[in-house]
């Protein structure tokens, strides 16, 4: 496997993730889910983050111990299913900045249109972790990427649920440099841009809006 793509195959994720592509799991349980998912891969996402030393009181002396600076980390959310990772990732780093980018597929060329855009100031300052459940055809990823990269931050991770061979493909094809974190790679993608055998579309699952 590519070293640039990293497998999370916690037993607790891949048990989360099998209860997550039954087809009869409800909205509610989905979501709950996706939740305590996100979470538990933000740990292997943030492994490698830069600490500090500062000087903190025990109950019994002085010393200096490592933190983490949060607000150096910006969580990019492409809406709206990434909106579900979203909160499970703040769970662990609540104080990290959260931007968000607004793409939609155009149905006739199937490329990647950009309707919103707004993220944290300083961004050359930041590491960012753009977060989506699924890398299926790649687009999404690759303009969300090529726009964050207009910004120079420090460091661009991509966090998916699933992802499958045509996906990472395509997005390491324009970004190679890009480490993609996710939960499963699956077979292959169906005629219209579907993971299979996945979990079917992300954002319906988790919003309720088949």
């Amino acid at each position: 496997m590519n070293s640039n793509v990293h497998l999370i195959d916690h037993p607790l994720v891949q048990h989360k993730l099998t209860l997550m592509r039954r087809k009869d799991a409800s909205t509610n349980t989905f979501r709950r889910l996706l939740n305590e998912i996100s979470a538990l891969m933000a740990y292997e996402v943030t492994r490698d983050m830069p600490m500090q030393e500062v000087e903190v009181e025990t109950p019994l002396e002085t010393m200096t111990a490592k933190v983490i600076d949060g607000k150096k980390l910006v969580f990019v959310s492409i809406l709206r299913a990434g909106n579900g990772i979203l909160e499970g990732m703040l769970s662990v780093v609540p104080g990290a900045r959260v931007g968000h980018v607004g793409l939609y597929r155009d149905p006739k060329t199937l490329t990647a249109v950009e309707y919103y855009f707004k993220m944290p100031k300083d961004m050359e300052e930041r590491d960012v972790v753009i977060v989506d459940p699924m890398l299926a055809t790649g687009n999404s990823a690759i303009a969300a990427v090529e726009r964050l990269k207009e910004l120079n931050p420090k460091s661009v991770k991509f966090v998916c649920l699933l992802t499958c061979p045509e996906g990472i493909a395509a997005l390491h094809k324009v970004h190679p440099d890009v480490p993609i974190y996710t939960a499963a790679i699956d077979r292959q993608l169906n005629d219209h841009g579907y993971i299979l055998p996945g979990l079917g579309d992300a954002g319906d699952r988790i919003f309720g809006t088949q």
